[in-house]
């Protein structure tokens, strides 16, 4: 997560869909910041626009455009939030000159080296791209047990195990979520998302599955931040899942309070997990 302060001037905010952009212009605002928006035509809610002080809407693809009118609003930081469908990623772009100039330094052309190279561009027009969660560290996932009851002895081995299959999975830079039940691995995350591979390991293994959700080893917070919000409880809820594991101070619980209230009336367990080495878990 950044260490660098924020500063006064004009916030930009790059707006996916989902909860979490409104998360940070709320904040933004609190904090008596000008908020830019660009609006991604396919994905940004149009609610949106009434918590900023101003609006660009772009397609996907538009890079250039975006820049331009952030530099013009005197923007020299900003925010990505949100999601961004993969689908939407890989079909249908039509990209400008700038995207394409991306595209063109690409070594490998997966999700994060896509969003890492808009970045980079965002960088070289002197716009700095924050921590997506800078604004929203009072929402990230607390150590330990957060819904009262602390998982059984054979939920934190089911626990342990999943920390290490997900850190494997993050580093070979696919997904960030496992499901597992009686210590094997019934799902993992690829572009589906958490909520579908949540679905997925409950029609394999039924009921009590144990989910367990982590940030990549590299894990770049200007982007793809491990987010679980009301959509993964509704599918925790339907999977009957009996464990959500998370990674403490890095994965973002959308509207927390009310997110552990729910889970805690659910009966389900949600604990806050640290990263431990592959030796120490292997034991």
């Amino acid at each position: 997560m950044s260490a660098t302060p924020t500063g006064s001037g004009p916030l930009g905010l790059i707006a996916g869909n989902g909860r979490f952009p409104f998360l940070v212009a709320e904040s933004a605002r609190r904090q008596g910041r000008r908020v830019v928006l660009i609006r991604l035509r396919e994905e940004t809610d149009p609610g949106l626009e009434a918590l900023v002080d101003e609006t660009h809407e772009v397609s996907l693809g538009q890079l250039g455009s975006a820049i331009a009118a952030l530099r013009k609003a005197g923007v020299s930081e900003a925010i990505m939030a949100g999601q961004v469908r993969h689908r939407q990623i890989f079909s249908g772009i039509v990209p400008d000159l700038t995207l394409m100039g991306v595209l063109a330094r690409l070594a490998v052309k997966n999700t994060d080296s896509l969003i890492g190279g808009v970045a980079d561009a965002l960088e070289r027009e002197g716009i700095r791209l924050m921590s997506s969660v800078e604004l929203l560290k009072d929402q990230l996932a607390d150590p330990g047990a957060m819904t009262g009851r602390k998982p059984s002895s054979d939920e934190e081995k089911a626990i342990d195990y999943g920390v290490r299959i997900a850190s494997e999975l993050g580093r070979l830079d696919l997904g960030q979520t496992v499901v597992v039940k009686d210590r094997a691995v019934v799902a993992l995350e690829a572009m589906e998302g958490t909520d579908e591979a949540i679905g997925r390991g409950a029609r394999i293994a039924g009921a009590g599955v144990v989910v367990v959700k982590m940030a990549k080893p590299r894990q770049d917070m200007r982007f793809d931040v491990p987010v679980v919000g009301e959509k993964t409880l509704v599918a925790l809820r339907e999977a009957k899942a009996a464990v959500l594991a998370v990674e403490a101070s890095k994965t973002l619980l959308l509207d927390k309070a009310a997110f552990l209230a729910a889970a805690k009336d659910m009966g389900m367990v949600v604990v806050g997990v640290s990263r431990k080495s592959a030796e120490e878990l292997g034991r």
